[in-house]
């Protein structure tokens, strides 16, 4: 479940090695520019992925989030945050796309 990555982004990082590399670098940079701890990054992450309607940053943000010991249910409680921000079609795609990570959907 957590070590799952989609064909297009394998492809991308096949095709552009350098472009990837440097996302790395700047993801590492930026994670590591404040205090937040990797957990509360990931769920972080996970919401804004959620806000962008964005199904493979869900995906991967739940799949990162549950491989860094975040329970399934905190991880559906970011998407039943969502509601009143997001409003209630995108939590519930967002939701939909969770159990498909968790192998409930």
């Amino acid at each position: 479940m957590t070590d799952y990555l989609p064909d297009a982004y394998k492809t991308f990082r096949e095709r552009h090695d350098g472009v990837a590399s440097s996302l790395d670098a700047l993801a590492a940079t930026v994670d590591g520019a404040g205090p937040l701890d990797v957990r509360s990054q990931r769920l972080i992450k996970l919401g804004i992925a959620i806000g962008r309607g964005s199904e493979g940053a869900v995906k991967s943000n739940a799949r990162k989030a549950l491989a860094l010991g975040v329970t399934p249910d905190e991880v559906r409680h970011a998407a039943l945050l969502a509601i009143t921000t997001t409003g209630l079609p995108a939590a519930t795609a967002a939701m939909g796309w969770i159990d498909e990570v968790l192998g409930t959907g």
